[in-house]
């Protein structure tokens, strides 16, 4: 990769002495330079022609907020599976090791923020702890965000087998966890059907070794019209902040496919 300075040089020519014009020079811009410059984040998630859902919704806002983004697409659809029909390629554990090894011969695994989404496999997802070590070892302050996408109203949308994997071996590496009711209650094995066993839900994933968990999406019996949605951490906060959040939100009498969780 490279960056475009524009500098001002006076010409010594026969026929511009003594004018000014504007030079584009070219130099390498190095990873390092780039680290400590933006975040940067590696975002492996799912991607649609049609729509908007894995790195089709996370990559522009990351852009907006200042992150660097490179994403890999860990599924390439036409659209959403939510719909009748869906075309595309699956990608697998070697292909996205391959991508890696290639980033990694250029000395471009320099990132502060590893991002996963969708993954369709167990061999992928164990491709996945792989990579977080890897960037790890480079950085041992990255910073791990992991949505662990497993299925929703009591029903999964991935084969059985990537719940045990995801629960031992994806959950002690994530930094930051952003399960959804059901899935939450898939990695703790419980029944989350109240505020408390929300909180118990999240204080079970803290004792797994994850700094920050969101549980998003809560349907409650009590709540008429709303969803909750409850965060706790046990990171350092600044003095006055909560460790603990809940947020109510309204819900919208409608129907929405591949928009993403609510």
């Amino acid at each position: 990769m490279h960056t475009f300075t524009s500098v001002v040089r006076r010409c010594t020519s026969l026929s511009q002495r003594g004018r000014y014009v504007s030079v584009r020079v070219v130099r390498p811009l190095s990873t390092r330079s780039m680290h400590q410059d933006s975040p940067r984040v590696l975002s492996i998630q799912s991607h649609v022609v049609h729509g908007h859902a894995g790195n089709k919704s996370a990559v522009f806002p990351l852009q907006l907020l200042g992150f660097d983004v490179d994403p890999i697409n860990s599924v390439q659809f036409s659209n959403h599976t939510g719909y009748p029909t869906f075309k595309g390629k699956v990608m697998n554990g070697q292909e996205l090791w391959e991508l890696i090894e290639g980033l990694q011969a250029n000395d471009l695994l320099e990132y502060t923020h590893l991002l996963t989404g969708y993954i369709a496999s167990v061999s992928f997802l164990e491709t996945v702890v792989k990579v977080v070590k890897t960037l790890r070892d480079k950085n041992p302050d990255l910073v791990y965000i992991c949505d662990p996408v497993m299925g929703d109203d009591e029903r999964l949308y991935v084969s059985e087998d990537l719940v045990p994997a995801y629960r031992d071996q994806m959950v002690p590496l994530a930094t930051v966890l952003t399960p959804n009711q059901y899935e939450a209650g898939l990695l703790t094995d419980t029944k989350i059907d109240s505020k408390a066993s929300a909180v118990a839900a999240c204080q079970a994933l803290h004792q797994r070794g994850v700094a920050t968990v969101v549980i998003t999406s809560i349907r409650l019996a009590e709540l008429k019209g709303e969803l909750l949605l409850v965060a706790s951490t046990q990171a350092k906060q600044k003095a006055g902040c909560p460790t603990r959040i809940q947020v109510n939100i309204p819900m919208l009498d409608a129907y929405f496919t591949g928009t993403g969780k609510p």
